[in-house]
């Protein structure tokens, strides 16, 4: 009887992208044999996932879905081969599948979310079960589990762009239409103009500095004296503080407001307080 490490069971995997213990029974029926296993898998069914797993998996679908008491959050992206199949309602099923198993299981990483359950199987069999049923290579590219006082989602393109935004509120009903609204309204914002923060506070002081010293160099090569070339610098990253972070920049449904002026406004309406926290935006194959 040959001893089966981790190791064959990990090249299995990687060799038919079947499920751990599949692999692991394969290699045990086969005594060691890693060819032998394979035929194994062929013959349980599991051939199209040996003869699929090393093509590129460049389409798909990203899936958001928000908890029925709208605090938490869960972003997917599962990619296949084609976008005919990454377009298919029955492959946004699987997507969408892995996305509630996320949500109700809150996954620290990648192997958490493969072993959590939904209807009673793990998600990696889930995943498996797709690549049999569609007849593409599928993988799960990556996830994303937000909570706050108030998570809202949206869904661009048909699953080509996926987005959460967190809130922080207090005072305020969010299972109101009005909420609703602006929550998916902000995240629509984030999914059609794509800023790189939530606020100015959250801007990598690394970009700040880089943006800092192209415009400085662009100011210098005016010849104004230096004291205008500050103002002139300074200027140029007011504007791109609004343009590239969310609660700054132009509301698209109405470009006189921006998202800071839209928020406060439905705050007040709604006689509380709302504060956007932070965004995830998943762009299919980024």
């Amino acid at each position: 009887m040959a001893n089966i490490t981790a190791a064959m069971v990990k090249e299995l995997r990687e060799m038919t992208g079947a499920g751990m213990m599949e692999c692991k029974k394969a290699l045990v029926e086969a005594d060691g044999d890693m060819d032998k296993a394979v035929d194994v898998l062929r013959t349980r069914g599991l051939a199209a996932v040996a003869k699929k797993a090393g093509r590129a998996t460049n389409e798909g679908t990203v899936m958001a879905l928000v908890s029925e008491d709208a605090t938490t959050g869960a972003v997917v992206e599962l990619n296949c081969e084609t976008d005919f199949v990454g377009m298919n309602e029955k492959f946004k099923a699987y997507a969408e599948k892995v996305a509630k198993a996320a949500l109700a299981a809150k996954p620290a990483d990648m192997d958490a979310l493969k072993a959590a359950e939904i209807d009673g199987e793990t998600v990696e069999a889930v995943v498996t079960d797709c690549i049999h049923v569609m007849g593409e290579n599928t993988q799960l590219a990556r996830f994303a589990v937000v909570e706050a006082g108030a998570v809202s989602s949206y869904i661009h393109m048909g699953g080509k762009i996926g987005v959460l935004v967190s809130f922080d509120v207090e005072g305020v009903d969010t299972a109101s239409d009005e909420f609703k609204q602006y929550g998916r309204d902000v995240a629509m914002q984030v999914a059609a103009v794509a800023p790189i923060a939530a606020n100015r506070d959250q801007v990598d002081p690394a970009v700040v500095e880089h943006e800092m010293s192209i415009y400085k160099a662009q100011a210098a090569e005016s010849g104004k004296p230096e004291a205008i070339q500050e103002k002139m610098a300074t200027g140029r990253l007011e504007k791109f503080y609004k343009e590239q972070c969310l609660t700054e920049q132009a509301f698209v449904k109405n470009p006189d407001q921006t998202i800071a002026q839209y928020t406060d406004e439905v705050a007040k309406k709604l006689g509380g307080s709302i504060k956007v926290v932070d965004f995830k935006r998943f762009a299919l194959g980024e």
